[in-house]
């Protein structure tokens, strides 16, 4: 694991060790905030303190007297240049058919504000300090309506769009409802649960940012923004917003320091940076601050859900029905109706054969910040209920819950669920056995024994979880209300000195694209590593790519890399034929060598490349001078990535402080490339998991202020609360793309909620413990339990 980079060639599986990270641990990254450009301006957004009103004035005469001010610019003067709405780009049908309400979402709001923090006004000014002052002139007169911020009563309240009754976006349905009520029909013992999964707030070290430069001269755009995407940004402020045509329009995503999915969505900020750089003739720069950043980034989770899981005689799960209420926020963010359908409920048969499943979603709006794509998207929030309602099951069955998941694991591949997927190779038992092997789980009675002794509640929880990533066929996801395509693009640039320059659609916020991506080019031309670059984020410089989310760089974005290199290497095979004068069939290329076969006659690759270009051994009738070539990979199906997590803790009851002794993660992430890296993401996952088990959870009151506004109130995880984490492989290759490769980035944080809290509920010996378990909450738990002991 302590390989550093070499001059040699670096083979797929190595541990080397991150080529960028000299970069940004010397303080040498290039994250948008460190940039300046000439003449630039500071932005800053005056934001509703309310939570639902009416907009009945804006005065701005004050403000714009104030010194330093270059402007202030409200949502008349968007809508008197004709810009559109923020999109969400996934189009959602009702059980009834009809699509889903979508409300307006003006970049600044034009005649109500929807949610505390929401977009009322922007300033601009000389200084950032100056630019603050002049908003707290900017006088607002609203009409105050009744907040809805409370997820259970949101249908019963204010309206908050007009084209929303209810304030319900859609109700949704997925699965054979018929089967699975006549699966109930036949049932031998019905297990029931209420789940809520908490709000989270994704909390990335660099919080947004973004800078707008408009150049008269071309009359373009360039737009430097914190982004996972830049391309489909780019495509939605031209094609939606109407920002400007696309070849006017240039997106830079520099350094981006961690996403979570956050960064995927296109805001109000970055739209108005750019639209308003042309509006006052000099660049806009715009970053947020943390109190910002917890207002108005897309919040994540926010379900609540009764579910009920039927078991014949002999144990066997026979059918799954579920109801959920999927918190929207007050506005459908970009990809945000995709999560609580498509990307949840189609992976609610787990790692388990059940025959019958039926779900409904409601998705709610409602006056809080809207609420996206977050760590896992969809597949945490199914995972945390389907692996809590299997361990109730077994343990209300008197059962082993290790016993009961494997008596019902799939068992056979390719299986196809009830919910559309189709899951291709996995070996759902081998990581279950190698998880209980190496978490000692049979020594956990001794230990429990010893916690009492000292007056400890000991507790251990399993997970068994299962995601779909490498999101995915494009004609899929297009039949499933998609607005784009989900390929990936890559070109590999081979310069005339043999070294090579890789350009991905791909994105990378910490995942170490820079070292992985060059990792697979040495290892397939036989170059060294240090002689491959990695170039992505730039929409002047890579081809149109999709970016980063859903684990999909490696399986998709890695596979087109590898289709370009095969281009490269069926046309350097024919100049090295030429040069070697042999025949094009007979030349072998292994080894950074094209050789002939049966001989000692060889070329190293670097001589080829030069020929390449110099042209002189090859008839350019036949053959292009050049070695560059580009692809497009369209994947065939989603990657599953799947494993076992266990959890063990101990709880002191008069605290209710919760301490995990143990956390063992078994994952199946089909080939690795590069295993350290692999078990950097895993442990991240898990400690975002482990956070939101134990302490993370966004909340509003009930006139939807947000009392978890800063970390004072909102609590993540420390190096203090988190044990040395024990990380494992089994390996079931992908076949469904040409490096076999399933992704890991999303796996913790799916994985360790459910091991977390069913732990706790097997300490606590209750079924009632939500997330966050926080302290009190536990301590709560604990003296009633006590009481409940000591009446009995």
């Amino acid at each position: 694991m302590n390989a550093s980079v070499s001059s040699s060639v670096t083979p797929i599986g190595a541990a080397v060790r991150r080529k960028e990270d000299h970069r940004f641990i010397t303080g040498k990254g290039r994250y948008t905030d460190d940039l300046d450009r000439p003449g630039q301006t500071y932005a800053y957004f005056v934001r509703s303190p309310y939570a639902h009103a009416r907009i009945r004035h804006i005065d701005a005469t004050a403000a714009k007297a104030m010194p330093g001010v270059v402007d202030v610019l409200t949502g008349a003067d968007i809508a008197a240049d004709g810009l559109g709405d923020l999109i969400c780009g996934w189009m959602i049908h009702s059980k009834d058919g009809s699509p889903m309400k979508m409300g307006s979402h003006p970049a600044l709001a034009k005649e109500k504000v929807r949610y505390v923090g929401d977009h009322v006004a922007v300033v601009i000014a000389e200084t950032l300090n100056q630019a603050k002052d002049a908003a707290l002139a900017v006088e607002v007169e609203y009409e105050l309506l009744p907040a809805v911020a409370d997820l259970a009563t949101a249908t019963d309240g204010e309206q908050i769009h007009d084209c929303a009754p209810r304030n319900t976006a859609f109700e949704w349905e997925l699965g054979d409802k018929a089967a699975t009520e006549a699966a109930f029909a036949r049932a031998a013992k019905v297990t029931s649960i209420d789940i809520v999964n908490n709000r989270l707030a994704p909390n990335a070290i660099e919080p947004r940012a973004a800078i707008g430069e408009y150049d008269s001269g071309d009359e373009a755009f360039t737009l430097w923004t914190t982004s996972q995407n830049p391309h489909v940004a780019r495509l939605v402020l031209s094609a939606f917003v109407g920002i400007a045509p696309e070849n006017k329009l240039r997106v830079i995503a520099p350094d981006v320091g961690g996403g979570f999915g956050s960064k995927i969505f296109i805001y109000a900020e970055e739209t108005v940076c750019a639209w308003a750089s042309k509006k006052v003739g000099r660049p806009v720069k715009w970053t947020a601050d943390r109190s910002e950043a917890f207002l108005s980034d897309a919040h994540g989770r926010d379900h609540i859900t009764h579910a009920e899981l039927a078991m014949d005689e002999a144990g066997h799960i026979i059918g799954f029905r579920i109801k959920t209420r999927a918190n929207m926020g007050a506005y459908l963010s970009t990809f945000a109706s995709s999560i609580p359908t498509y990307l949840y409920a189609t992976l609610l048969s787990g790692q388990y054969a059940i025959p019958a499943i039926y779900c409904e979603v409601d998705a709610i709006y409602t006056t809080t910040a809207p609420v996206d794509a977050y760590r896992g998207a969809g597949r945490p929030e199914a995972t945390f209920l389907l692996e809590r309602i299997v361990e109730k099951a077994a343990r209300e069955r008197g059962e082993d819950p290790a016993e009961f998941r494997r008596r019902n694991f799939i068992k056979s591949f390719p299986h196809q669920t009830p919910v559309i997927m189709c899951y291709d190779a996995g070996d759902y038992v081998a990581s279950l056995d190698k998880a209980l092997e190496v978490a000692d789980y049979k020594g956990f009675p001794a230990r429990r024994a010893e916690s009492e002794r000292n007056g400890k509640l000991r507790g251990i929880g399993l997970s068994a979880y299962i995601e779909a990533c490498g999101i995915a066929p494009s004609a899929a996801v297009g039949s499933l209300g998609a607005g784009v395509g989900l390929w990936e693009s890559a070109e590999v640039r081979v310069n005339p000195t043999g070294n090579v320059e890789v350009l991905t659609g791909s994105h990378s916020h910490g995942q170490g694209h820079e070292t992985t991506f060059a990792q697979l080019v040495s290892a397939r031309l036989g170059i060294p590593i240090d002689q491959v670059s990695v170039v992505h984020g730039d929409t002047d410089k890579v081809q149109f790519g999709m970016g980063t989310y859903g684990s999909r760089s490696g399986a998709v974005g890695m596979s087109a890399i590898v289709k370009a290199l095969d281009k490269v290497e069926a046309k350097a095979k024919k100049i090295a034929a030429h040069m070697l004068e042999a025949s094009e069939g007979d030349i072998e290329f292994k080894d950074g060598k094209f050789t002939v076969a049966g001989t000692d006659r060889s070329l190293a690759f670097a001589e080829v490349a030069l020929n390449a270009y110099v042209a002189h051994k090859f008839p350019t009738s036949e053959i292009e001078p050049g070695l560059k070539e580009g692809a497009f990979y369209d994947p065939t199906n989603f990657t599953f990535p799947a494993g076992c997590h266990i959890c063990e803790l101990e709880v002191d009851p008069e605290t209710g402080v919760v301490e995990i002794k143990s956390f063992v993660a078994i994952d199946d992430f089909g080939e690795i490339i590069n295993p350290m890296i692999v078990e950097g993401q895993v442990h991240g996952g898990i400690g975002q998991g482990i956070g939101q088990a134990l302490m993370e959870g966004v909340t509003y009151d009930e006139d939807g202020q947000l009392v978890t506004g800063s970390y004072m109130d909102y609590t993540m995880p420390r190096a203090g609360d988190l044990p040395s984490f024990t990380v494992g492989m089994t390996q079931t290759r992908c076949p469904s793309n040409p490096l076999g490769i399933k992704g890991c980035g999303e796996a913790g944080a799916i994985g360790a909620p459910p091991a977390v809290i069913n732990a706790l509920t097997n300490a606590l010996g209750t079924e009632d413990v939500p997330m966050p378990a926080t302290p009190s909450r536990v301590w709560a738990i604990a003296q009633a339990r006590a009481s409940r002991l000591a009446a009995e």
